[in-house]
Parts: C-alpha cells; sequence; structure tokens
C-alpha cells in the first residue's frame, strides 16, 4: 500500500478534474455544433432530411452511451482507424450531446406560433434568413434552461469514459483507491469534486426556468 496524505488524494484528484472539464466542454461545443446541424435537418421542408435526422437522434438516444463508447474505442480500430482514449471520448460524447440538444432545441423551434414564420416571411426573408434572425434566437432563449440541465448530465456522463482508459476524475480516483485502500474518502472526495461542478449549474438551469415561467 501506497502511503498518500489527505492532501496528496485531494491534489491528485483536481489534477484529474480538469481532464473532466475540458472534455465535458469539448463535448459540449461540439455536440453544440453538430447538433445545430442535425436540428437543422430535422426542421427541414424535405421529408428525407427530416427522416435522417430523426434517425440520427434515435440512434444516438436510444443506445447506452457506453455502447457508443466501445464502438469507438474498439470498433474503429477495426476499420484501420488508430483512435486514442482522449479522441474516442470527445467523438462519443459529441454525438451523444449533438442528438439531446439538437431535440431540446427542436422543441424550443415547435414552441413558437406559426406567426413568426408569417412574420419573417412577409420581411421578405428568406428561409435562412427566417432561422438566423427570428426562430432561433428566440428558440435559444427558451430552451436556455433545458440546455443548461443537459451539460449537468454530460459532466456527470464524463465518468464512463474511464472505462476506455481515458484519464479523467473516476479513473484517477480508481487508481488512488488501488494505491491507498481509502474507499470512502476516496470516492466521498469524488462526489463532492462532481457536485461541487454540477450544483451552480443546477441552481442556474432553476433560476432560468423561473425567470421564463415569470415573463
Amino acid at each position: 500500500m501506497i502511503e498518500f496524505t489527505f492532501w496528496d488524494i485531494v491534489r491528485n484528484l483536481l489534477l484529474a478534474a480538469r481532464w473532466t472539464v475540458l472534455l465535458s466542454l469539448a463535448a459540449f461545443v461540439g455536440g453544440g455544433v453538430v447538433g445545430l446541424v442535425v436540428l437543422f435537418f430535422r426542421i427541414a421542408k424535405n421529408k428525407w432530411a427530416q427522416r435522417l435526422a430523426s434517425g440520427y437522434i434515435a440512434l444516438f438516444q436510444g443506445t447506452p452511451l457506453l455502447m457508443q463508447l466501445f464502438l469507438m474505442f474498439f470498433g474503429l480500430p477495426m476499420l484501420g482507424l488508430r483512435i486514442e482514449p482522449w479522441t474516442a471520448a470527445a467523438l462519443g460524447l459529441t454525438f451523444f450531446a449533438s442528438a439531446y440538444l439538437a431535440e431540446i432545441w427542436r422543441g424550443g423551434v415547435d414552441a413558437l406560433p406559426r406567426g413568426q414564420w408569417d412574420a419573417g416571411a412577409s420581411l421578405g426573408l428568406h428561409y435562412l434568413q427566417e432561422l438566423r434572425l427570428i426562430i432561433l434566437p428566440q428558440a435559444f432563449s427558451i430552451t436556455r434552461a433545458p440546455t443548461v440541465g443537459f451539460l449537468v448530465q454530460l459532466i456527470k456522463s464524463t465518468a464512463l469514459t474511464s472505462i476506455i482508459g481515458f484519464e479523467e476524475l473516476v479513473r484517477t480516483s480508481n487508481a488512488i483507491n488501488n494505491a491507498t485502500f481509502e474507499p470512502f474518502t476516496v470516492y466521498g472526495l469524488v462526489a463532492l469534486i462532481f457536485f461541487v461542478m454540477c450544483f451552480p449549474l443546477t441552481q442556474y438551469a432553476r433560476s432560468l426556468e423561473r425567470r421564463a415561467t415569470t415573463n
């Protein structure tokens, strides 16, 4: 058994938490970009584009995230693509996030009255201008609370990437626990770190929700 002081454990866990935060931000930003493209397909007038987007969303929402990570990390090398744990984790969480964000934002678009589209058309705006200037700004405003709420879910989902070898908070905590045999201390600190990361976002999402209901 390796001797770790309490502060050694805290320091190593905080260093690992940086990778959890970085992975969460990368997946959220990447998922937002891909999700926006999926959203455009989902609300397109072309039926085939709608079906393609619906199938994409159903695929990533209807399968376990862990299986998606396994396919990225173990499946892609079978096709001749060498992939590192960081890349597999970032790609897996990006596609996972994009499906959920696209559906959240689609709900915002559907919540807008048809008159918003008609107003854009009456101003002579074409479809993309209507989306950029009228529809999407309102849809994003409506869905700010669930978007922030999903970020909380995404942060917690990064724990699954430890299984494919990504050195984030949970994988580091497993290594420390194996060395110290102090599971209550180690995993208690991990839970506390996740709480510190997620609780402010949860409160922010609730404040956005309250603000939306009062307006």
